[in-house]
C-alpha cells in the first residue's frame, strides 16, 4: 500500500510539475516571483540560432506575454502620432489617439487567433519613455483572460474567442502611465492603485467586474502629488500561517489579508516612491527596493501586526539598487541588477554580498530564475545568462534586434521575449 501511495503521489507532483512548465498565467510567472519550473531552457540564441519565430506585433507595449496551453495573449497600443517631448523633469511621450487590445497568438508558429479592441482613448495622458499605454501585464486562467490598463480600464474576455465579459474603470492620474499589474486570489481580480491623486488596493469579483473591497493606503506626507505615486504588482505569499497580499508603495509597505482587504501590518521605508520593483519572499521575510530617489533593498520579516517599522526590518542594502527591475531568490541567495546594470548576488539572511558584477548595458526588465540559471534582460537587446551561486559565472551573452523592457515569459523549453516591434519564441528548432 506504501509503494502505490508514493507512486500516486510522485504521479501527481509529475503532473502538477509538468503543468506549471507550460503555464506563464501572469506577471512573473506561476508564483509571480519570477521563477519558472520549465526544463531544457536555452542559454544561448541569436538571430540565426536557436530562434523558432519570429513575428511583428501590431502595436507597442511592455506588458509580458502570459501562456496556457497551445496559446498566448499580448496586450498592446495602437497609437497615432506618437512624439517624444520634454515635459517637466521627465522624457515623456503623446500622443493624438490609442486603441488597447489584445491578440492571442498561437505557441506553435506566432500566428495571430483573434484580435480584440477593448478601450478607444483620445488624446490620453502622456507616458515615461521607458513606460507604455500598454504596460501592465494580463492574468490567463482557463475559462477567463483578465487585461489591465490602470485608469484606462480593465475587461474581462473568453480566452478562446475574445469575446468581451466585462470592462469596467477605476481612473487614477499616474503621472507617467500605468505600471502595476493584477493578481489573483480564489474569486477576486486584485488591482493596486498608487497615482498622485490617490492610493489603494482594491478586489473586483472576477465574473462581474463589481468591486469586492477597497482599502486605502496608508497617509503620506509628501511636497508634491508626484512623491505618491508607484507602479508595483504585489505578492501573495504564505507567511506566519496566514495568506497575504505583500505590496510595497510610495513611502509604505503593507500586507493585506487578499480575501477582505484588510490590512495586517505597515512598515514605512521612508520617502521612497515612484517603485517599479516588485517583492519576493523567503526565509520569512519580503524583500524589496524603495524606488526613488535613492533605492534601498529592504529585507522585513512578514511575521507582525500593525506599524512594525521599527521591529521587523532584518537589514538594508544601498548598493546598486534597482527602480524598476525585480529581485530573484534562490536557495539562501537573493540576486538583482540595478538599472543601470550592476548585477548583484546578497546572502538573505545578513545581507552580506557574495559579488557584484557590471553588465555593461541598461536593465529594466526584471531578471529570470529557471533551470539554476539567471537570465538577465539587458534594454539593448542584451541578456547574459549566469549560474546561480555565491561565484559569478557568467554561462552565455545572447543579442537581438530591438529593445527589451517587458520581462519575457519561461515554459516549456521556451523563452517568449518581447522588444517594442516583435516577439521571439526561443528554444531548440
Amino acid at each position: 500500500m506504501r509503494t502505490m501511495l508514493l507512486a500516486l503521489t510522485l504521479a501527481m507532483l509529475a503532473h502538477v510539475s509538468a503543468a506549471t512548465e507550460l503555464t506563464w498565467p501572469q506577471f512573473r510567472g506561476p508564483r509571480g516571483d519570477g521563477s519558472s519550473l520549465a526544463r531544457n531552457v536555452p542559454v544561448t540564441w541569436s538571430e540565426t540560432n536557436n530562434l523558432v519565430w519570429k513575428v511583428s506585433v501590431p502595436g507597442r507595449g511592455r506588458s509580458s506575454p502570459v501562456v496556457l496551453g497551445e496559446n498566448l495573449w499580448l496586450t498592446l497600443a495602437v497609437e497615432k502620432n506618437t512624439r517624444r517631448e520634454r515635459i517637466g523633469p521627465d522624457d515623456m511621450q503623446t500622443t493624438e489617439h490609442i486603441t488597447l487590445e489584445v491578440v492571442c497568438l498561437d505557441r506553435a508558429e506566432g500566428k495571430i487567433q483573434w484580435r480584440t479592441k477593448l478601450f478607444e482613448v483620445e488624446n490620453p495622458d502622456p507616458v515615461h519613455w521607458f513606460n507604455s499605454w500598454a504596460t501592465p501585464t494580463p492574468v490567463i486562467e482557463p475559462d477567463r483572460l483578465y487585461c489591465e490598463f490602470g485608469t484606462f480600464g480593465t475587461a474581462a474576455l473568453h480566452p478562446k474567442t475574445g469575446e468581451v465579459i466585462w470592462k469596467t474603470r477605476l481612473p487614477l492620474d499616474h503621472q507617467v502611465g500605468p505600471g502595476s499589474s493584477p493578481v489573483i486570489y480564489e474569486n477576486l481580480l486584485i488591482l493596486v492603485r498608487d497615482g498622485r491623486d490617490a492610493q489603494y488596493v482594491a478586489a473586483l469579483d472576477k465574473e462581474t467586474g463589481r468591486q469586492a473591497w477597497r482599502t486605502e493606503r496608508p497617509p503620506i506626507v509628501a511636497s508634491s502629488p508626484n512623491l505618491k505615486k508607484s507602479f508595483v504588482t504585489p505578492l501573495l505569499v504564505k507567511a506566519a500561517g496566514r495568506t497575504q497580499l505583500i505590496s510595497p508603495g510610495a513611502h509604505w509597505v503593507v500586507s493585506y489579508e487578499p480575501s477582505t482587504g484588510k490590512e495586517l501590518w505597515r512598515a514605512r521605508h521612508g520617502n521612497g516612491f515612484s517603485i517599479g520593483s516588485c517583492p519576493v519572499f523567503g526565509d520569512g521575510k519580503a524583500f524589496f527596493s524603495t524606488g526613488c530617489m535613492r533605492p534601498e533593498l529592504w529585507a522585513i520579516r512578514a511575521d507582525g501586526e500593525g506599524d512594525v517599522t521599527a521591529t521587523h526590518a532584518e537589514w538594508k542594502s544601498t548598493r546598486q539598487v534597482p527602480i524598476m527591475s525585480s529581485p530573484l531568490l534562490l536557495d539562501n541567495e537573493l540576486y538583482w541588477t540595478s538599472d543601470d546594470g550592476i548585477a548583484n548576488c546578497t546572502d538573505v539572511r545578513s545581507g552580506e554580498v557574495h559579488w557584484q558584477e557590471r553588465m555593461n548595458q541598461q536593465h529594466l526588465a526584471s531578471p529570470l530564475l529557471a533551470e539554476g540559471r539567471i537570465y538577465f534582460f539587458g534594454k539593448g537587446g542584451k541578456t547574459t545568462v549566469i549560474q546561480a551561486g555565491k561565484q559569478f559565472e557568467r554561462l552565455a551573452e545572447n543579442r537581438l534586434e530591438g529593445d527589451v523592457v517587458a520581462t519575457p515569459a519561461i515554459v516549456d523549453g521556451t523563452i517568449f521575449l518581447r522588444t517594442d516591434t516583435h516577439l521571439y519564441r526561443i528554444g531548440k528548432e
